[in-house]
């Protein structure tokens, strides 16, 4: 359900972020997501828990507006450089969650790790105050005053002089329009973009809830755990309740943050590959790769092969993420970036929310066959990126389509 209203509002943002500005939606995400994660750590009951959660997913659906706005002030000489390592703030709070979730859950229960959880999404509300608007989209509605007065504050922290003349370029009135994805010249391109977004999500949130079942079912070598327990919830007025799972050992949270360490092993390769060999053909050797390990996983291995395999996916899905970002805010126009990136994040969405049932669902009946069916989609998605009709390496970003 989280996913379901991260699908539904990211193509309501985007379209909104290329009419009326990529700052707005950012702030009003920002605003969205932290008031409802911050409502979720009080729901009175399970429907109410998930109605909350939806809402977060709506409101977290326009941070990427924030990953169009550095792609918009970035030369196009650094855009390869600088949009990868946005991975490791990423990382940071992937870290900080799980350490955090191994010291509050098992202690004070996963209301006060929600709530604590909400604490940054609500103070980084006040750095909006030094974030620009985009000053593509200023020159795009014809605010070119805005535009200038964004590019000499930024001379002046530089310590540069801007460029003699005047700033020129056409009021584009026609801007967000979904139809402008499916035109004849990005129709190819939307639509291998669209299935290699859903797959890549389907095989990020597949491995980091694979992990998780993994650890859980004890599945080493294939054997999965028969024993059912019963679960301590974190808080003590909601008593116990009869569950097929385990609550994680100190040692589970531990294999998690090394797994999760890997999203950030490949990033030096990872910025290599987009910069040397292209966007294209990296993402599709990354995807290979990602299908290959998949099947390396059913291969009988002790606990430490195990977390050694689960490190290089989580390093090659954060991989394919880095790439299919940078080359979605690339590709498309300033009057349509936003649309695109939004509509990219909701096919996305459809994948994550598959994901469980094959990871959660399908691999207690058979790991084989999940891991095949995940292995598979990735070979799909190599082919459709090293077929995609556009290479974006080197290339300017374009203000009109």
């Amino acid at each position: 359900m989280v996913f379901f209203g991260y699908m539904v509002f990211s193509i309501l943002f985007g379209l909104l972020a290329d009419r009326y500005g990529r700052w707005k939606i950012l702030l009003i995400s920002f605003l969205w997501g932290a008031y409802f994660s911050l409502l979720t750590s009080f729901a009175p009951s399970y429907i109410w828990f998930v109605f909350l959660r939806t809402m977060v997913g709506c409101g977290v659906s326009g941070h990427s507006q924030g990953l169009i706005i550095k792609t918009e002030f970035l030369p196009t000489k650094y855009r390869g450089y600088m949009l990868p390592l946005s991975q490791v703030f990423w990382l940071t709070g992937s870290l900080l969650i799980i350490g955090l979730a191994s010291v509050i859950i098992p202690t004070i229960g996963w209301r006060w790790l929600v709530r604590v959880a909400s604490i940054p999404g609500i103070i980084l509300i006040m750095a909006f105050k030094f974030i620009p608007e985009s000053a593509r989209f200023n020159v795009s509605t014809g605010n070119t005053p805005a535009a200038l007065a964004t590019l000499e504050h930024i001379a002046k922290m530089n310590r540069a002089v801007m460029p003699e003349g005047k700033l020129v370029e056409p009021i584009l009135e026609k801007r967000g329009k979904f139809a402008d994805l499916l035109d004849a010249k990005y129709l190819r391109t939307t639509l291998q973009i669209w299935v290699i977004w859903l797959g890549i999500s389907f095989a990020y949130y597949g491995v980091i809830l694979a992990s998780a079942e993994l650890l859980e079912r004890d599945m080493v070598c294939g054997s999965k755990s028969d024993s059912e327990v019963v679960v301590t919830q974190g808080d003590s007025e909601e008593g116990q309740s009869p569950c097929h799972c385990h609550m994680f050992a100190p040692s589970d949270y531990r294999t998690m943050i090394i797994s999760t360490v890997g999203e950030i092993a490949l990033n030096p390769l990872n910025i290599l590959g987009i910069n040397f060999l292209g966007r294209r053909l990296s993402l599709s050797i990354t995807m290979g790769c990602t299908a290959l390990f998949f099947l390396l996983l059913n291969i009988c291995t002790s606990s430490a092969g195990l977390i050694g395999f689960l490190f290089m996916l989580r390093a090659l899905v954060a991989a394919n993420f880095n790439t299919i970002y940078i080359y979605t805010a690339e590709v498309y126009p300033t009057t349509m970036r936003a649309l695109g990136m939004g509509t990219s994040g909701s096919l996305c969405r459809i994948g994550a929310m598959v994901a469980p049932f094959i990871s959660q669902v399908l691999m207690s009946a058979s790991v084989l066959g999940a891991l095949c069916l995940f292995s598979s989609v990735c070979v799909i998605c190599a082919i459709s990126a090293f077929t995609l009709p556009i290479e974006t390496k080197g290339r300017a970003l374009q203000q009109i389509k």
